[in-house]
């Protein structure tokens, strides 16, 4: 009798509702899970070492979005064409490779370091009270009123994006990251692509009006690199802006959304939390690593490579699913447990190696500052079941709406 194969399906609702139960068979079962494909195959990655060694091993490279996009855009030439969506991909971090990804990230690294970051706080907390006064009645939607407005409202005060501007940049974010959703129609296409040029269009006008009078904001430090030193191209700084906006936007508030979420459901560890507000920080972490926004990362083998005995052939797809890794057993005792005084931590939420993300520690800032005020100024929250929807997304897990009462 041939044995049954285990079938891993992300698409499903059963995964998209709770995946860690099928992680966890995953793990136990076929850790590095195969997909045969036409010309390559796919393979899923479960267990927290497997994982860390592809992100840090230089035979593998980052995602080709932008190629296939190239492809598809040819294929379609007479249908459509996806040029300023290319564009804008092209130059976005986490798809360049080295020597490209190296300049560019030693040019703009230092804006986002710890320091950098933690002199933003009381801009932070001033953005986060100010939202939460506008909250009325006993109820609220973390999602809308919280954790959305949030990133995008302290993206805009460091790129100095006028107020009457940042709700359509918000909902333009939203679009344009879509594109790593699959799979996705012709007409999708279009319209993120639309989104693309709606972005260079802004970005540039924007560019422009700082060049004439430049202000205290990051742009207007960029501009520099741009004009007085030539470190960096006109369309890089166009897509640097809008993968600053869109991705800082999805990745923020799905961790705030999640951390709430987990912290209704876990009332003692909250209620520690409350009563012991320093352990914030090691919170974030283990928050991060219980739920991880972002869930998959792919990398593509540019040769073959061995692996606990099997061989990953040149051209192979490796979906790397983080969500899995950060509850493996085998790196972290009781990982199904929340706990703030845990002695591992992950070092996959925000990926790892050379594009480890370079907007960390401000994401970090932001769910610190945002899940500690919830929860000190509205000590009896409790989540309305009934109205919950999550998004539906495989590579970032998250809410669409997380309404909560308190009394």
């Amino acid at each position: 009798m041939q044995e049954k194969r285990l079938e891993f399906n992300p698409f499903s609702l059963e995964f998209q509702a709770d995946p860690y139960p099928i992680y966890q068979v995953l793990r136990t079962e076929d850790p590095m899970h195969p997909v045969k494909g036409f010309k390559f195959n796919q393979w899923f990655l479960s267990r927290y070492k497997d994982v860390y060694a592809v992100l840090n091993d230089a035979r593998f490279k980052v995602d080709d979005l932008p190629e296939r996009l190239a492809d598809k855009a040819l294929h379609l030439k007479q249908k459509g064409d996806f040029e300023p969506l290319i564009q804008t991909v092209s130059h976005w971090l986490f798809f360049l490779e080295p020597p490209d990804h190296t300049r560019l990230r030693s040019l703009v690294q230092k804006m986002f370091s710890s320091l950098k970051v933690e002199s933003l706080r009381p801009q932070i907390e001033a953005i986060v009270n100010h939202l939460l006064d506008r909250v009325e009645g006993k109820q609220m939607d973390i999602m809308m009123d919280l954790a959305s407005p949030l990133p995008a409202l302290v993206s805009s005060e460091l790129l100095g994006i006028p107020m009457g501007d940042r709700v359509t940049l918000t909902q333009w974010a939203y679009t344009l990251f879509h594109v790593f959703d699959q799979p996705l129609s012709l007409q999708d296409y279009q319209h993120i692509n639309q989104v693309a040029l709606n972005f260079k269009e802004y970005f540039g006008q924007l560019i422009a009006d700082f060049r004439k009078n430049p202000q205290d904001n990051l742009v207007s430090k960029l501009i520099q690199l741009c004009d007085q030193e030539g470190k960096l191209s006109e369309a890089e700084l166009l897509g640097f802006l809008s993968m600053l906006f869109s991705v800082g936007q999805e990745t923020t508030e799905n961790l705030i959304g999640n951390g709430i979420f987990a912290l209704l459901n876990h009332p003692d560890a909250l209620e520690s939390l409350q009563q012991n507000p320093h352990l914030m920080g090691n919170a974030l972490e283990e928050l991060l690593r219980y739920d991880s926004p972002v869930q998959i990362i792919s990398r593509t083998a540019i040769e073959p490579v061995e692996m606990n005995g099997k061989t990953i052939q040149k051209g192979d797809k490796v979906n790397l699913l983080l969500g899995a890794a950060n509850r493996d057993p085998e790196q972290f005792s009781d990982p199904d447990r929340l706990s703030w005084h845990r002695h591992e931590s992950s070092r996959l939420p925000f990926g790892s190696g050379i594009h480890y993300c370079l907007g960390a520690e401000l994401a970090r800032m932001q769910g610190q500052v945002a899940l500690s005020r919830l929860i000190q100024r509205f000590p009896r929250l409790q989540l309305n079941l009934e109205k919950i929807e999550r998004r539906k997304n495989i590579v970032l897990r998250g809410f669409k709406v997380l309404p909560v009462i308190f009394s």
